[in-house]
């Protein structure tokens, strides 16, 4: 039985592989051999890999990574979550988010694609080929995601756990106190990933007595408000209006 679900995939495999052109089968052999997986659906992979402009752009009907990026990000959550739940059985579970948040944010994403040189590897369009999409941090997190949703279709959870673990660091138990303690110092470092972006912290209100008074600062992406924080010391205001500035964006303080 085995035998026959297997000849049945090497089929699809060749037929799916005849239909994509050679840009394509030469992206898929280096995040193979770059990953240390092979699949037997190989549409599954240029899905992972075609940015929504590479399938805009494209008369062959290619579909885009979103879909398979939102399933991506639920299997990245469910394994980093039952290793850290098994192997640090002491943190308490509030330790435990801040520690799992920090290893799903689009900063770590970023860090571990560029690991594999995730953005050589991507279909991207030309506009987005001409503006540097293959080193934009977004662009490479989501993908990341979307890679983990197609390992997590093609060879099933296993295969998706053995991928993703390769990515933990081993220091997590010296850097849990650290984990999300500088909300300042960690929207400068996410901002910084766009070099013309410019972070700046404006004290709008300051009331009360001398002795129990009261800052709000708004911290500013250029001219946008992105955060509001309120705090008995400016310093204070600044971090939660980082803190603030950070839950919009995705990123669990």
């Amino acid at each position: 039985m085995k035998k026959n679900e297997n000849h049945s995939h090497n089929n699809s495999s060749e037929t799916i592989s005849g239909s994509l052109n050679s840009y394509e089968n030469s992206k898929i052999a280096g995040i193979e051999k770059a990953i240390d997986y092979n699949f037997k659906n190989k549409k599954l992979l240029i899905e992972a890999l075609s940015h929504s402009s590479y399938a805009n752009e494209n008369k062959r009907n290619r579909k885009s990574n979103e879909r398979l990026e939102f399933l991506g990000d639920s299997v990245l959550s469910i394994v980093v979550s039952q290793y850290l739940f098994e192997h640090f059985s002491h943190f308490p579970e509030g330790d435990l988010t801040k520690i799992r948040a920090s290893l799903v944010c689009e900063k770590s994403l970023h860090i571990f694609a560029k690991k594999i040189e995730l953005g050589e590897h991507l279909l991207l369009g030309k506009g987005e080929e001409n503006t540097g999409g293959r080193e934009r941090a977004s662009i490479l997190a989501d993908a990341f995601e979307a890679l983990i949703a197609a390992i997590f279709l093609d060879g099933g959870l296993e295969a998706a756990r053995t991928h993703i673990l390769r990515f933990i660091p081993d220091d997590i138990n010296s850097s849990r106190n650290a984990a999300f303690n500088d909300y300042k110092t960690i929207l400068q470092e996410v901002i910084q990933q766009n070099p013309e972006e410019k972070v700046e912290y404006v004290m709008v209100e300051q009331t009360g007595p001398d002795h129990n008074k009261a800052f709000t600062v708004n911290v500013c992406l250029n001219t946008n408000v992105i955060g509001v924080g309120t705090g008995r010391s400016k310093k204070e205001a600044e971090q939660m209006a980082a803190r603030e500035a950070l839950e919009l964006m995705g990123y669990e303080a």
